[in-house]
């Protein structure tokens, strides 16, 4: 995993944290995240990591549940929006390679469920 995967994931962890300071918990129960298809990180990685960083932390433990967000890019060529398939960014309209990606890159914390 490199530094910047585990930076997200430390990201992640320290939003919770506070999140669950300023309601008074005295742990996390679960964690909902929100990861687009293109991401850097997947699900194994980030549980595997998050039992590492979050030990000893009201965290620890905590269940991971994922919303999956579907990519979606558009053709830099000819503006056409579409789905990439198995993440290879090829126009389907005009075979273009170069596309901006409009959705599909997210990893972000989207509610936590706690113990107070």
């Amino acid at each position: 995993m490199s530094t910047r995967e585990l930076a997200a994931i430390q990201s992640i962890l320290t939003k919770a944290l506070l999140k669950a300071r300023e309601a008074g918990a005295v742990r996390i129960r679960t964690l909902q995240l929100a990861l687009g298809e293109l991401s850097e990180l997947d699900r194994d990685s980030i549980r595997r990591h998050w039992g590492e960083i979050s030990r000893g932390t009201p965290a620890e433990r905590a269940r991971l549940d994922f919303r999956s967000i579907r990519a979606e890019v558009q053709c830099m060529a000819c503006f056409m929006k579409y789905h990439p398939r198995d993440g290879e960014i090829h126009c389907p309209g005009c075979g273009s390679y170069g596309a901006k990606i409009l959705a599909g890159e997210e990893f972000n914390l989207e509610a936590i469920e706690l113990d107070e």
